[in-house]
């Protein structure tokens, strides 16, 4: 029995993924993976890193990060306590919606994930206060080959739903797209 629900977003390779909640009068039980229906998904490799985080105010925005291979990474993104803005950018080379964005909301209750492949850079802001998220990647995190690209960028226009608040130091310097950006080549 599939315990999700999985969607293709409008940029390639970024999907939806809506969980199942199994419910009684205890509470529920969902599934945040599992790999037989995620490798149908395209996640073919392991996941090598999971993360838990906490942002306190709403409002907060984090990203837009990724890896540069050879540790380009898949990333599930999964809202477990209050609601987020989530924001993925398409940054490989030749695809066909090279440097386009997509945002999804997901809640603790609309039990939606994030499904957000290699090439992509990613980032959210919260809707609510004390947001928690859990995050698997493919790859553990390396500083070496991280990438990031500025919230504010206006090549992409993204169109943050609330004012920004608690933008950090490093997500605020950085850098904006250059007009001749290639690609991420995988």
């Amino acid at each position: 029995m599939n315990r999700f629900n999985i969607i293709d977003l409008p940029l390639a390779g970024l999907k939806l993924v809506e969980r199942q909640h199994l419910s009684d009068e205890r509470g529920f039980i969902s599934r945040i993976y599992c790999e037989e229906e995620f490798l149908v998904a395209g996640i073919v490799k392991p996941i090598a890193q999971i993360n838990h985080t906490l942002t306190r105010r709403r409002g907060a925005v984090r990203g837009l990060h990724f890896q540069h291979p050879p540790h380009a990474e898949d990333k599930l993104v999964s809202c477990l306590k209050g609601s987020i803005w989530d924001v993925a950018i398409d940054l490989r080379y030749n695809s066909s919606t090279f440097l386009h964005w997509h945002a999804e909301i997901l809640s603790a209750g609309n039990g939606k994930s994030l499904l957000i492949p290699e090439g992509y850079a990613h980032g959210y802001q919260t809707l609510t206060d004390n947001c928690e998220l859990i995050y698997l990647h493919t790859s553990p995190y390396h500083p070496e080959v991280e990438g990031a690209l500025n919230v504010v960028d206006p090549m992409f226009k993204i169109a943050w739903p609330l004012p920004m608040v608690d933008l950090s130091e490093r997500d605020r310097s950085h850098p904006f797209m250059a007009q001749n950006y290639q690609g991420l080549v995988l």
